[in-house]
C-alpha cells in the first residue's frame, strides 16, 4: 500500500510539482536572511528537539496528528507531499518508521534533505523471552538522555548545513539544551537512588527499556513493540503473579492507548495506576499547551519516584 501512495504521490509531482518548488524559490528570492525554512519531523521528540535548536530560524512541524498512536500510523498522500515539499525531514531511523525510506527514495525536491536521528546511537537488543519484532532492536532511542544528547548534536549538524549563516545561533542554543537533560539526568538518578523497589510493571507495549537500563531498574511490559499486541493470558498471570509476590503496590500505563491492561492487572492485585508517558506522540490540548519533552520526563520521573516508593 505504502508503495502504491509513493508512486501516485511522485506521479503528481512530476506532473504539477513545480507549482510548490516555484513558490518556495519565489520566496527564497524576496526573503530575507530571518526567514525560516521548513523541518518535517515523524515523532514528537523530534519536534521539540528541531524547535528548541531552531529556535526563531525554524518552521517545524510535527507529521503524527495529535493524539494518534506513532507505531500505527502510515501516511497519507498529503503527508508524502509535505514531506516532499519541506526543506529537511527527520525521523528516528527504519526500525521505527519502516516507512521513511521508501518516502525519501521517492521524493522529487531535490534541495529536501532527510536526517536519521538514530545516527552514531547503537540500538539495544530486545529482553531476552520478548517477541523478535524489529529484528530484535528496540527502537525507543529518545528514552535514554544521552542518545538525546547525540540526537541533538546530529540536528543540529543538519540545520547548520542547511542554514550555515546562523552557525553560532544554533551551537549556542544547542549546548544550552544539552545542559538541560545532564541536569535531567542528574535528578533521575538522585530520585531513583534508594527506592522500596526496582521493578516496573509497564501495562503497555515494550517502550522504557533503555530508561530501566540506564538506572537499573527491572522493567517488565505486558506487550512486546506494537501496542496493538494483546498479551496472552499467560502473559498476564505472570505480570499479577510477579505484582503479588513481590508486594507492588503501583502499575503504570501508558499514553494515548487504552489503559484497560493496566486496570486489569491493577483489579487483580489491589495496585493503583501511575501514568509513564514514553512521548511518542502528545494530545491536541498538550500541543497547544506548550508541552515539551522535558516536562513529560520530569512527570515520568515524578511517577517512578512515586510509584516505586523511592525517598
Amino acid at each position: 500500500m505504502m508503495k502504491k501512495y509513493i508512486f501516485f504521490i511522485t506521479i503528481l509531482l512530476l506532473i504539477g510539482g513545480g507549482i510548490t518548488l516555484g513558490i518556495n524559490r519565489s520566496k527564497q528570492s524576496v526573503g530575507t536572511t530571518k526567514e525560516k525554512f521548513t523541518v518535517v519531523t515523524t515523532l514528537f521528540p523530534l519536534y521539540d528537539f528541531v524547535k528548541n535548536i531552531g529556535g526563531d530560524f525554524v518552521d517545524v512541524t510535527l507529521l503524527l496528528p495529535p493524539g494518534v498512536e506513532a507505531h500505527s500510523f502510515e501516511p497519507k498522500p498529503s503527508d508524502i507531499v509535505r514531506i516532499d515539499a519541506s526543506d529537511l525531514f527527520v525521523y528516528t531511523g527504519k526500525f521505527m518508521e519502516p516507512w521513511a525510506e521508501d518516502i525519501i527514495k521517492g521524493v522529487t525536491n531535490k534541495n529536501m534533505q532527510s536526517v536519521d536521528a538514530s545516527i552514531g546511537i547503537d540500538l539495544m537488543k530486545l529482553t531476552p523471552g520478548m517477541p523478535d519484532e524489529a529484528n530484535g532492536l528496540d527502537p525507543h532511542i529518545w528514552l535514554d538522555f544521552d542518545n538525546d544528547k547525540k540526537m541533538i548534536h546530529t540536528l543540529t549538524s543538519a540545520l547548520i548545513a542547511k542554514d550555515p549563516l546562523h552557525t553560532a545561533y544554533y551551537h549556542n542554543r544547542e549546548e544550552d539544551y544539552m545542559e538541560k537533560f545532564t541536569v535531567l539526568d542528574y535528578k533521575y538518578k538522585l530520585s531513583l537512588e534508594n527506592c522500596a523497589t526496582k521493578e516496573v510493571i509497564y501495562g503497555g507495549h515494550y517502550a522504557f527499556g533503555y530508561l530501566a537500563h540506564r538506572y537499573a531498574l527491572e522493567y517488565l511490559a505486558a506487550q512486546g513493540l506494537a501496542p496493538d499486541a494483546e498479551p496472552t493470558p499467560r502473559d498476564l498471570i505472570k505480570l499479577v503473579d510477579q505484582v503479588k509476590k513481590n508486594n507492588i503496590k503501583y502499575v503504570f500505563y501508558e499514553e494515548l492507548t487504552s489503559p484497560k491492561i493496566a486496570e486489569t492487572i491493577a483489579k487483580e492485585t489491589n495496585a493503583k495506576m501511575l501514568l509513564l508517558n514514553a512521548s511518542h506522540n502528545v494530545s491536541k490540548e498538550d500541543i497547544e499547551s506548550g508541552v515539551s519533552f522535558l516536562d513529560i520526563m520530569e512527570a515520568n520521573r515524578a511517577s517512578l519516584t512515586e510509584g516505586l516508593q523511592c525517598e
